[in-house]
């Protein structure tokens, strides 16, 4: 682990010039607390990534996503303190008698998004229905973590949601929504590393319903593309109204082979070198969904 007062202060020239990123990025997908790394560690890290906005998925209140990531509370303070930088989701266990107050308190806070939902129900189920619900009458999207038999269970049935709730967008994450760009796999198989069949659920998903988007971030996602590079090109250009860049990462340093976040600016830059797909990728896409402006 590095030494925190070390990183500290050789990031901070990084952490207060201006990044050198011809395209601003939205990342957004981060967490507070992140496997105990400490947020002023956190905005280093971001800001060494060349990151613009953040946006902030606090964990549930009986569940930190597997991760120790911090609450709502925690994600509305680093808000607060870093209001041109940072933005945050609310976020509750689906299936509690507390649900709806909790994350109503928090979108009347100025909460732009629900999620990350990350809990052991079926992805269709009546307590996903009641976050669809929230979201359909606050008007944000909700963020979704598929990993099979672990959190939101049968993503084969998941258009079913799209289609019952047409006018609530999700956004696709994780090991089973990312090992589903290919047709045909094992879902037990959760990073895959063979080549890619096209038409798989990810893919039609995002090709069949306007209200399905994809986030890029975390292993997973970078996995999908390093898998079959050639299919990866091809995927951003077919979706690249519908892609989302997030980091999801819980290093330190914010560059080199531990951090996917940064793994993956590259990734993109690399398989989508035009200039206007990627500031689709990087600002564009994340700026209208979720109301963000420069």
């Amino acid at each position: 682990m590095i030494d925190r007062r070390q990183f500290l202060l050789s990031a901070a020239a990084a952490a207060t010039a201006p990044a050198q990123q011809a395209i601003p990025i939205i990342d957004i997908h981060q967490h507070t607390n992140y496997a105990r790394r400490p947020d002023d560690v956190l905005v280093s890290h971001q800001r060494k990534m060349g990151i613009a906005k953040t946006i902030l998925l606090p964990a549930g209140s009986k569940y930190g996503l597997a991760a120790q990531a911090g609450g709502n509370d925690t994600v509305v303070a680093v808000a607060k303190q870093y209001p041109k930088e940072f933005f945050f989701f609310a976020n509750e266990l689906p299936d509690i008698p507390e649900t709806k107050s909790v994350i109503e308190k928090y979108l009347k806070m100025g909460a732009i998004g629900i999620g990350e939902q990350k809990f052991p129900v079926d992805s269709d189920s009546s307590h996903m229905e009641l976050i669809a619900a929230i979201a359909r009458d606050y008007k944000v999207p909700v963020l979704m973590h598929f990993q099979h038999e672990a959190y939101n269970y049968h993503i084969e049935r998941f258009h079913k949601m799209l289609e019952k709730y047409n006018k609530v967008n999700f956004i696709g994450h994780a090991q089973t929504f990312w090992s589903n760009i290919s047709k045909g796999g094992k879902q037990e198989v959760l990073y895959p590393s063979d080549k890619v069949t096209p038409g798989g659920i990810t893919d039609r998903l995002l090709a069949d319903y306007p209200n399905m988007f994809a986030d890029l971030s975390a292993g997973s996602g970078l996995n999908a593309f390093r898998r079959d590079p050639e299919h990866g090109a091809a995927f951003i250009r077919r979706h690249q109204n519908k892609l989302l860049y997030g980091s999801d990462c819980n290093d330190w340093v914010g560059e080199g082979e531990k951090c996917s976040g940064a793994q993956q600016i590259a990734m993109m830059k690399k398989l989508a070198p035009d200039a206007a797909v990627q500031r689709k990728i990087f600002w564009e896409n994340s700026a209208k969904l979720f109301r963000i402006t420069a």
